[in-house]
């Protein structure tokens, strides 16, 4: 009897040690993997970008648009980043969409999916119902469905090619690419961190550079009707020709800062140069092992009010001159409940923060986040999870201006505070720093 006791007992102890065994192994988990798909539509549709070109159709292509997407997997959890050459991210439906697929093939519970803003990419918020695109967009409504299966597969592409991976991340300033296109107030706020992830392989060689600056991609003419993926697409070129390695383009807080063209006139000029800093400073990084991964997220949407009365006849008249018809009633949709914008906060290996916004945010709401953060490294993306125009700052309110005016900003006033200041408590939160 005692020695089938002993039996048990010591197989049970190998079953615990087993099981132990099995998570710690995959607490220690960290493998990363890149893919991309074309997502240039293949049929005439509007434009995105400038309200002057209405319902004008796109007339072909420079230079084709991609989604990137890269999935981090740290310890057990996993996270998507989709860099999309697009004016925004996807409507809230094609989001929805998109995370409930990646969730139930490939059990990705989190992502930031973020366009990087140029202004030569097809309008995405119409939708599929009388008066608000269906019989006169039609094409465009074919394409929406075409963008989304070619996210959702070049994520899931990604998943499919994890493998173990070394990191490295880094930022410096870069004077002379971005400028502040808004204020009078000197000296201007501009977020001047050119900031990378680097990832290579268990014997070194590059699997993805994620590139975070912020600038708008507004260099090609509004009356050229071709899609292109502006100074990005340049960018992204020259970085792959060099290194080899997959790149992923998160636009940063951009709602008021422009490129500073210098000697690099032209789009192609300007990314390819911006390309060479890229790989410069990846280059200086050295990867290392990641010996205790980890990921930790929190994600929260915000109600405020609206400082445009889209129920008034007026506004409504002028907005669909402004603009087109069938693309106001979309807009009418996602405001009538108030300004519902998207905050996504991660902490990855406690020491790199991601915090992405719906919006077009100024640059001082970067700046001063990664003043009080704290944190080894924080990157801001712009652009991501959702799209709900401007957020200015209270003093750029003040000053008005493009960008501030409730025209294009229908947010209330202190809206991005309120947002930045909840960044700052997740992230102390899940550095234990505050309860």
């Amino acid at each position: 009897m005692k020695t089938l006791f002993n039996k048990m007992l010591a197989a049970l102890l190998l079953v615990a040690f087993v099981a132990t065994a099995r998570v710690e192994a995959q607490s220690q988990i960290f493998r990363v993997a890149a893919a991309r798909r074309d997502i240039t539509p293949g049929e005439a549709v509007p434009m995105w970008g400038y309200g002057a070109r209405h319902d004008l159709l796109s007339q072909g292509t420079l230079d084709p648009l991609y989604a990137t997407a890269m999935v981090i997997e740290a310890g057990d959890k996993k996270l998507a980043i989709v860099g999309l050459d697009m004016g925004r991210s996807p409507s809230e439906a094609q989001l929805q969409n998109i995370r409930r697929r990646i969730k139930e093939r490939a059990g990705i519970e989190y992502s930031f999916i973020a366009g990087s803003h140029s202004h030569h990419t097809p309008v995405v918020e119409l939708t599929d119902q009388e008066g608000k695109g269906r019989g006169r967009f039609d094409a465009a409504l074919r394409y929406y469905k075409m963008m989304e299966d070619r996210i959702v597969e070049a994520i899931l592409e990604a998943d499919s090619r994890l493998a173990p991976a070394r990191m490295a991340v880094g930022s410096m300033k870069l004077e002379g690419f971005n400028r502040n296109r808004h204020t009078r107030i000197e000296p201007k706020a501009s977020d001047r961190d050119l900031a990378v992830m680097r990832f290579d392989d268990a014997t070194g060689k590059p699997i993805a550079v994620m590139v975070n600056f912020a600038a708008h991609p507004t260099m090609i003419q509004a009356l050229v009707l071709k899609f292109s993926a502006d100074y990005v697409g340049a960018m992204r070129r020259e970085i792959e020709k060099q290194t080899g390695a997959s790149v992923i383009f998160m636009q940063g807080a951009g709602g008021d800062q422009s490129v500073n063209e210098g000697t690099n006139k032209g789009y192609e000029a300007f990314g390819s140069a911006l390309g060479r800093e890229v790989v410069r400073l990846a280059s200086s990084l050295k990867t290392e092992e990641v010996k205790n991964p980890s990921l930790e997220v929190r994600e929260e949407r915000f109600k405020f009010a609206s400082r445009t009365d889209f129920k008034n006849p007026f506004v409504l008249t002028a907005y669909q001159k402004a603009f087109f018809p069938e693309l106001i009633p979309n807009y009418i949709d996602e405001y009538s409940d108030g300004v519902r914008p998207r905050l996504t906060v991660a902490l990855l290996n406690k020491d790199t923060a991601l915090v992405g916004v719906s919006g077009e945010f100024f640059s001082n709401h970067a700046i001063r986040l990664k003043e009080r953060a704290h944190v080894k490294n924080l990157f801001f993306f712009g652009y991501a999870n959702g799209y709900h125009q401007y957020f200015p700052t209270i003093e750029a309110v003040a000053e008005g201006g493009y960008g501030a005016d409730s025209a294009v900003s229908p947010v209330e006033i202190g809206a991005g505070e309120v947002m930045m200041n909840s960044a700052l408590t997740r992230l102390y939160q899940m550095l234990g720093r505050i309860q």
